[in-house]
């Protein structure tokens, strides 16, 4: 479910209506809304990846609270390692196998023959590195004693999860996102109003801007030889502007 397709914008404002109508002045109740809409949201690209971020979400959150109650530190950093060795496999297993595979086969001359090695058949999941990188941060920050680990699993679940933020960053601290979802929220005009003006601006960024910027990226960059230098150095232009947002903020 991409941001600016029909589904999202459909999916939106019904999380929206759930959220403030069915848990008005309830915190569990709007998080509980919360985690099942930000299910729902990632199921829709692949329902097995669900899976896959459910038990990262409650490694680490186990991984937290074994640490904070150990008293040696010896187990401490035992925690921790299990918690960053689980998070880097699925990493480097998911993106980069692959490809230090078929470099390993090609750098031995090793592709052919009794010892070819075979390459798996995996799937990407939407937003592995942003969601690892952020549970990994949580067992870390809770290692140096800068947060307390949350004993509410289904706080780190939303925190883990966040739909807005869970495919296309940025990667939170739990110091700043998973503490608001402990705190009572009340529906202000005024901030409904600021979000409302900042996702129409995102669009705009998105759709307007980037997207035709991107025409003439993918034009030129398919067959750069038929092009002067000037028309290469606008699309690199283009293309890092783009990317890094330097003239979209």
């Amino acid at each position: 479910m991409l941001f600016n397709s029909f589904s999202f914008g459909l999916f939106l404002p019904i999380t929206l209506l759930l959220y403030w109508w069915a848990g008005f002045n309830r915190i569990k109740t709007q998080n509980a809304i919360l985690f099942v809409a930000s299910y729902i949201f990632y199921g829709l690209w692949d329902w097995r990846f669900l899976l896959l971020i459910g038990a990262s979400s409650l490694v680490d959150y186990l991984a937290a609270l074994a640490i904070d109650k150990s008293q040696e530190r010896k187990w401490k950093k035992l925690f921790l390692f299990s918690s960053l060795a689980w998070n880097l496999g699925i990493l480097v297993t998911f993106k980069y196998y692959n490809f230090f595979i078929d470099q390993f086969a090609l750098l031995f001359n090793l592709s052919d023959g009794e010892y070819a090695f075979s390459t798996l058949n995996l799937i990407l999941p939407v937003g592995l590195s942003f969601y690892t990188f952020q549970t990994m941060s949580y067992t870390i920050d809770v290692y140096k004693k800068r947060v307390r680990p949350t004993t509410n699993l289904l706080n780190f679940l939303c925190f883990v999860s966040f739909f807005p933020q869970l495919v296309a960053g940025p990667i939170e601290k739990a110091s700043h996102l998973l503490t608001q979802f402990s705190k009572k929220r009340q529906f202000e005009m005024e901030t409904a109003k600021e979000g409302l003006r900042q996702i129409l601006w995102g669009l705009f960024k998105k759709m307007v801007i980037a997207d035709n910027a991107a025409l003439v990226v993918n034009l030129v960059y398919a067959n750069p030889e038929n092009y002067g230098s000037l028309t290469l150095v606008y699309a690199s232009a283009l293309f890092f502007c783009v990317n890094y947002g330097y003239f979209l903020c």
